[in-house]
């Protein structure tokens, strides 16, 4: 039962839940420069209440280098807030632009654990 199908392809969808410690931020559609300020908005807004945050990218179809700096501004507000925000569930396309950004070590180690989320 994907809410991917349920996405416009141009479009980004976020929906939040709690998952043990954490919040889990699913998303869904294109992680892009025109949708990255919704990532970074949204993750943003759940730093002052939590001090973990997954972002979980298996119904990411595309992401392109706003969409990376995005996580990366994510990222960055979190360490900040002394909050871990970790990527699981990224494709080969996404690994890939990581590693050409010298970001895998980041976040290569948390796309690893296998992580079952609701």
């Amino acid at each position: 039962m994907s809410d991917a199908a349920a996405v416009p392809a141009n479009e980004l969808k976020l929906q939040t839940s709690p998952w043990k410690d954490a919040q889990v931020v699913k998303c869904s559609g294109r992680l892009t420069a025109e949708h990255s300020q919704a990532l970074k908005s949204h993750v943003q807004s759940l730093l002052p209440h939590t001090k973990r945050i997954i972002v979980d990218l298996a119904e990411v179809t595309r992401m392109d280098s706003g969409g990376l700096g995005a996580v990366i501004a994510a990222y960055v507000a979190a360490k900040k807030c002394k909050c871990e925000l970790t990527l699981v569930n990224y494709n080969k396309s996404i690994r890939d632009l990581l590693g050409l950004a010298n970001l895998l070590s980041i976040f290569e180690q948390c796309a690893e654990v296998d992580m079952r989320l609701p």
